[in-house]
């Protein structure tokens, strides 16, 4: 996941040959070989969206002194493991980064990476800052700056050391380092031997990383997350090269084992005092993410190709990016004074249909206005 990466969809066919000025022209890159979308991959992204969601609306810091488990029951027990969604995440992006960029040269693995994650990045981050300048107002809240929002529009607020927008964000610059090494990859052009050799370099690198005491090493190999992507990127060797192939499957019993180091730095924003999470179920929960990864990579789940997923799937990356301060932040004032089966299936219903519109009339329409810039170029003496 990514979080926010999504399966490429099919290049237009047509092209505009129109100047739209007499400087400048459209220079289409060779299309790369179509292939057909799995929405598979698309259920698995919105499936892991509300997953993450429930972990932030079934919290016991929303409802004060009550305690959650008495009002929730045991889906207060489910939601406190609601994070995972963000391994499938990290797991489907190493997938679908890989896929969409086999083929292409480097710039036009770069824009779409921009086309795919600016316009409802930008869009969300606005709204958001919005939602709580206003309620700073109404409320008596602390507010963003105007600089800490604009800082956020450039997506890479984290290593500038200024506070996100909303705490979501902190997977984009997971996402960010992946795809910004990955070009090292596209710039070559993706082969099998290569895209092997990436993922053997970066496992080593994430190993030697924490005992290195280079903290330029340690940021650029993400070692905690990197067995997720690089699981990813060997699902997709599989599905492309056959499951007859050793070498993938060698670097996936590594990556799991070094998954499961990892999972004994169990984040402690989600527990109670006294009340810490176990070992055992995020190891359980994440191992189940590969079966699944496993099975679309041997085109087990093709069968399941229904097209309302793709709506689905792309609704997941507005869904992650808005739902935690904003929604968070309103189920704080109105908690009291609603039902809490209400509040929170009222406040997923809105967050859901809210990602829909912004799918439907800011990313759709923005994406395809913002390719068409970055392709245009200036005409050559």
């Amino acid at each position: 996941m990514s979080l926010s990466a999504a399966p490429r969809e099919l290049d237009d066919p047509r092209q505009d040959g129109a100047m739209t000025s007499a400087l400048v022209e459209p220079r289409p890159e060779p299309a790369p070989v179509p292939r057909p979308r799995l929405r598979v991959l698309d259920g698995l992204r919105i499936v892991a969206a509300v997953v993450v969601l429930s972990a932030h609306y079934v919290h016991p810091a929303i409802w004060g002194k009550r305690q959650n488990k008495e009002l929730f029951g045991p889906v207060a027990e489910v939601a406190r493991y609601g994070w995972l969604g963000v391994e499938l995440f990290f797991m489907i992006s190493g997938f679908v980064i890989c896929m969409s960029a086999w083929g292409r040269p480097l710039g036009a693995y770069l824009r779409s990476r921009v086309v795919r994650l600016g316009p409802a990045y930008w869009f969300c981050a606005l709204v958001t800052g919005t939602v709580m300048g206003i309620c700073a107002a109404v409320y008596g809240m602390r507010g963003p700056t105007v600089s800490q929002v604009l800082t956020n529009l450039t997506m890479v607020q984290m290593p500038l050391n200024s506070p996100s927008l909303d705490p979501s964000y902190w997977t984009l610059w997971s996402e960010a380092r992946f795809y910004l090494i990955f070009a090292i990859v596209a710039w070559k052009g993706l082969t099998y031997r290569r895209v092997m050799n990436f993922c053997w370099i970066w496992t080593v690198a994430s190993i030697l990383a924490p005992a290195s005491g280079l903290p330029l090493l340690a940021l650029v190999a993400n070692q905690t997350y990197s067995p997720l992507f690089i699981s990813g990127i060997c699902f997709y060797l599989i599905r492309r090269e056959g499951a007859r192939v050793g070498e993938p499957w060698i670097l996936l019993g590594l990556s799991w084992l070094l998954m499961q180091r990892y999972m004994t730095d169990i984040p402690g924003w989600n527990t109670r005092a006294g009340d810490r999470l176990s070992w055992e179920v995020p190891v359980i929960v994440v191992t189940c993410c590969y079966v699944v990864m496993a099975a679309v990579a041997l085109g087990w789940l093709d069968r399941i190709d229904w097209r309302w997923l793709s709506v689905a799937g792309a609704m997941s990356y507005p869904l992650y990016l808005l739902h935690q301060q904003v929604g968070v932040t309103l189920m704080e004032r109105w908690e009291r004074d609603v039902d809490p089966y209400v509040l929170v299936l009222s406040m997923t219903g809105s967050m859901l249909l809210l990602s829909w519109l912004i799918v439907r009339f800011v990313e759709r329409p923005g994406s395809a206005a913002l390719k068409r810039m970055l392709e245009r170029r200036p005409v050559r003496a």
